[in-house]
């Protein structure tokens, strides 16, 4: 799995810590002290939800790092790497973005791009896809990836990310509510019911909520290779370069990257994939002539 689905985790994780530090502090308690207040219970998710995701989106890059294991060509040794750095820096300047940082890591055919802004992205890729691939197809992903930048995906991606997790923190804490009074029957502010109840809630409901965020990064990947067709000129480079991923196995990066990536391996679970099947990112690029 990519970029996303790590995205997806740790969006969770920095959610269930934020919970459990409220927690501690008393603030779900607040909240629920003599009824459940609605309109703090609102402020509380939407804070709580948008904190969640911001933090995911600046973490991104080093995550990425880290996680991959990618190095970043600073000074370019070899005739490959003054290459690499080129075409991304002819493709940034294309689509008008600041130069990202480039980088390669050891793996099978893949790459992807993150980063919290525009102008200061990453945009890295695997040995697999350079030692596969002619130039020009490992072009057509790098301009697949920095349309991902230009078209400024990651920061959508939060804002949706951040709207759900909203509905999550908000659904979590009024079914906890009513579990503890129905079922637990605590009759005066809440009892361990709530909490046990909203943490898996939380948990539950934030699983279900990535077939939203899972659906738009399917859409997002037909604008990227279209973006990618734009700055190659034609469609015929990102076109060769899907017909060969497709007869080769998708490098699997860490599961944050999800999105980013530029295959995915269809699963059983086809709404939890975040990327289209292939055959359909080829016949969107053939359609456009």
């Amino acid at each position: 799995m990519k970029r996303i689905v790590l995205f997806l985790v740790t969006n969770l994780a920095v959610m269930l810590v934020l919970s459990v530090t409220l927690n501690l502090l008393g603030v779900n308690r607040f909240l629920a002290a003599d009824g459940l207040n609605v309109g703090m219970l609102v402020i509380f998710s939407g804070v709580v939800g948008f904190a969640g995701s911001f933090i995911s989106l600046l973490m991104s890059k080093p995550m990425a790092k880290w996680s991959t294991g990618a190095q970043v060509i600073d000074t370019p040794q070899s005739a490959d790497e003054q290459w690499l750095v080129g075409a991304v820096r002819r493709l940034s300047e294309k689509a008008g973005i600041g130069m990202p940082e480039v980088a390669v890591y050891d793996g099978e055919p893949n790459a992807f791009a993150t980063g919290a802004f525009r102008d200061s992205s990453l945009v890295a890729v695997s040995t697999g896809l350079l030692h596969s691939m002619t130039k020009e197809e490992v072009e057509a992903v790098l301009a697949h990836e920095v349309a991902h930048v230009a078209n400024g995906d990651m920061v959508t991606l939060t804002l949706i990310q951040g709207v759900v997790n909203t509905f999550v923190v908000f659904l979590a804490r009024v079914v906890g509510y009513l579990v503890d009074k129905s079922v637990f029957r605590t009759e005066r502010g809440v009892g361990p019911g709530y909490y046990v109840t909203v943490v898996v809630c939380e948990i539950v409901f934030g699983i279900l909520a990535s077939v939203i965020v899972a659906w738009f990064s399917r859409q997002r990947e037909f604008r990227a290779d279209a973006g990618a067709a734009n700055f190659m000129g034609t469609p015929r480079p990102m076109v060769s370069a899907l017909r060969r991923l497709g007869g080769l196995e998708p490098g699997e990066l860490p599961k944050a990257f999800q999105s980013s990536g530029i295959s995915d391996k269809p699963g059983f679970m086809a709404l939890f994939s975040t990327h289209p099947p292939i055959e359909a990112r080829i016949a969107a690029l053939e359609s456009r002539g």
